[in-house]
């Protein structure tokens, strides 16, 4: 017998159980023993039975598809979560139904949300762009469970998947300080960023403890390389003694390194530089590599959140995952 013509009934026979025991053992029911479980399993993989997809989801009342909405999936930073949500749903058997909105403009949002509630999803994954802000809940739109990966929830209960952003100023000032950096100045990104307050609140946490601060003003502005530049070039220009910069992000952390290039600097022996997200190993070939970095273990963490899904329900709240430094000719 060819593989897709195999019944439900010829698992049972070869199984010597009845057609809604054969049924039950494979939709993984504990009103039978284990041993029966274990042989119609033995029968199934011994036919090559496949089951329909369908009929289990009218048997079981569930779809065994996870919608997943996403905030600008094509995004360099969302698409590793999306990358390893999808991964894991995929191992555990279940389809995934994507919709790409805004999660901050709420009729774009509107319509997703209206479509993926017309679909028997059997629970929802939101992917923002990073934690920048907090956003509203969506858990009250549907009735069933709802995490969320690489942003923010006003929602205290709800299950919330984010980057450890204070575990990462911590780590970047962690490693200049046992570099012997002792004058370390702070490029990055707009202070409404809730991962820039972060990371400037662990990275000043660790100078704290060894007796330092940060050398000169803390410069804030846009999250791209010309920011970067402009801002080494100001810090440079300004007179100010520096030994490291830790760099918001990448980006500026390179638009620092053309800087300091450009102007006779040397990297590191003069200044050292650390920045964060890892974008040369997401991007680049790694053997380009010029930076030091805190990689933010986006595609784990996408892995976390679908996880929580289809797996034991984790407590309400935010879940962090520490980061992990990759180090590069910077430092």
């Amino acid at each position: 017998m060819g593989p897709g013509k195999v019944r439900l009934s010829d698992v049972a026979a070869v199984a010597g159980v009845s057609l809604s025991t054969a049924s039950k053992a494979l939709n993984g029911s504990t009103r039978i023993s284990g041993a029966t479980r274990e042989r119609v399993r033995e029968a199934a993989l011994r036919l090559d039975f496949r089951p329909d997809a369908l009929a289990q989801s009218f048997a079981s009342g569930r779809s065994r598809t996870v919608g997943v909405l996403t905030h600008r999936a094509l995004s360099t930073f969302a698409q590793p979560v999306l990358i390893g949500a999808v991964l894991l749903l995929g191992e555990r058997d279940q389809a995934t139904l994507v919709y790409d909105g805004d999660v901050g403009v709420s009729r774009r949002l509107g319509h997703s949300v209206r479509e993926l509630q017309a679909r028997r999803i059997d629970g929802l994954l939101v992917i923002g762009d990073g934690h920048e802000r907090v956003t509203a809940s969506l858990t009250h739109h549907f009735g069933v469970p709802v995490s969320y990966a690489f942003t923010a929830s006003d929602d205290p209960d709800d299950v919330v998947f984010l980057p450890d952003n204070e575990l990462v100023g911590r780590m970047a000032a962690e490693h200049l300080v046992e570099r012997g950096r002792r004058r370390i100045a702070h490029l990055t990104g707009p202070g409404t960023s809730i991962a820039v307050r972060l990371r400037e609140s662990g990275f000043r946490e660790v100078l704290a403890g060894a007796g330092l601060e940060p050398v000169g003003p803390v410069l804030r502005s846009g999250w791209g390389r010309d920011w970067g530049t402009q801002a080494m070039d100001r810090l440079l220009d300004s007179g100010t003694r520096v030994d490291a910069v830790f760099c918001g992000n990448d980006h500026i952390a390179l638009g620092a390194l053309e800087a300091c290039t450009r102007r006779g600097v040397a990297v590191p022996d003069d200044i050292a530089l650390i920045g964060v997200d890892n974008w040369e190993g997401v991007v680049v070939d790694q053997n380009t590599r010029q930076i030091t970095t805190l990689d933010l273990q986006l595609e784990e963490l996408g892995r976390r959140a679908a996880a929580s899904l289809v797996d034991e329900r984790p407590e309400p709240g935010q879940h962090r995952l520490a980061p992990t430094l990759v180090v590069g000719p910077s430092t």
